[in-house]
C-alpha cells in the first residue's frame, strides 16, 4: 500500500464524516439501518487506501454491521420513547434472525468481492424503486402474519443483510408495510431488529476473517476495519437520535422519494465498479 499525503487523508475523513452524518440520520429516520449508504462510502475509503481488492468489499460490509450497532441502539431507545417499537414482533423474528445471520455470513465470506458489490448494487436499486413508487401505498391495517411466514421472512432479511451489510431495515421496514403496521412502528421495530443482525454479523464476520485469515489491510480484526469504525461511531450515534425524532414531526414522502433516487445513483455507481473490477 502506498503512502499517502495529509491532504488526501483529510478529504477521506471529511467524506466518511458526510457519509456518517447522513447515514445515521437515515438510520433513525427511515429505519434503514444506514448500512446502505455506509456500505458504498467505506468502500470507496478503502478504495483510496488501496486495501487489497480481494477483502475490499468484505471489510466494508463487515464494518458497516459493526458501525450499526450503537447506531441501532440509540434509534431504538429514541423510538421506545414514543411507544413505537413492537417487541413482540422483535421477539418472534429474533431466532430466526440470527440462523439466518450465520447462513449469510457463510455465504458473504465465500463470496468474491465483484459478486458482492454486484449484489448490493441490484439490492440498492430495489430498495430505491421502493422508496420512490411504493412506499406509501400500502396497507392501513395491521393484518395478521402467520407463522410459516415470520419464520421464512426472518430467515430471509437475516440472510440477505450480511452480504449487504445492513441491518435489515431496507427489508423490514416495507415487510411490515405490506402487512399493514403503521410507518412509525414499521421503523422502530426495524431498528430493534437490526440491533439482532449487526451484533450477530459482526461477530460472525470477525470469527470468518480470522478463520479465512486473508485480510492483510491495516487496523482490521477479521472483516473489520477500526479505523473506519472509530469515525463512523460517535457521528451515526448522534444523527440516528435526531432523525429517530424527526420522524414524529415531519411527512416523509418527499424525503423518502428523495432518499429512493439517492439509492438509485448509488446502484449506479456500484454497477460501474462491478464493471471496472471484472
Amino acid at each position: 500500500m502506498e503512502s499517502i499525503d495529509t491532504s488526501t487523508i483529510i478529504n477521506l475523513l471529511t467524506v466518511l464524516a458526510i457519509a456518517a452524518t447522513v447515514a445515521g440520520f437515515m438510520a433513525g429516520l427511515l429505519g434503514v439501518g444506514g448500512g446502505i449508504i455506509m456500505v458504498p462510502a467505506l468502500y470507496y475509503a478503502f478504495s483510496v487506501l488501496d486495501f487489497d481488492i480481494l477483502t475490499r468489499m468484505h471489510l466494508s460490509v463487515g464494518t458497516s454491521l459493526a458501525i450499526i450497532i450503537p447506531t441501532s441502539i440509540i434509534s431504538t431507545k429514541t423510538h421506545m420513547e414514543y411507544k413505537a417499537v413492537n417487541f413482540k414482533m422483535v421477539k418472534t423474528f429474533g431466532l430466526l434472525i440470527v440462523l439466518g445471520v450465520l447462513a449469510g455470513t457463510f455465504l458473504a465470506v465465500n463470496m468474491k468481492t465483484p459478486a458482492l458489490v454486484l449484489f448490493f448494487a441490484f439490492f440498492s436499486f430495489c430498495v430505491g424503486l421502493f422508496f420512490i413508487f411504493f412506499r406509501d401505498k400500502l396497507l392501513e391495517n395491521p393484518k395478521e402474519i402467520s407463522k410459516m411466514v415470520k419464520n421464512i421472512s426472518g430467515l430471509l432479511i437475516g440472510f440477505i443483510s450480511v452480504p449487504l451489510g445492513i441491518g435489515g431495515g431496507s427489508l423490514m421496514v416495507p415487510f411490515l408495510r405490506t402487512f399493514g403496521y403503521d410507518i412509525r412502528t414499521s421503523i422502530g421495530t426495524a431498528a430493534a431488529v437490526g440491533f439482532l443482525i449487526a451484533l450477530t454479523g459482526t461477530t460472525t464476520m470477525i470469527i470468518g476473517g480470522n478463520i479465512i485469515d486473508n485480510v492483510k489491510s491495516p487496523f482490521s480484526y477479521g472483516y473489520i476495519n477500526l479505523l473506519g469504525f472509530i469515525v463512523f461511531v460517535p457521528i451515526t450515534m448522534i444523527m440516528a437520535r435526531i432523525g429517530a425524532k424527526v420522524v414524529y414531526k415531519i411527512n416523509k414522502k418527499l424525503l423518502s422519494r428523495i432518499f429512493g433516487c439517492f439509492l438509485l445513483i448509488v446502484s449506479v455507481r456500484s454497477f460501474i465498479e462491478y464493471f471496472s473490477i471484472t
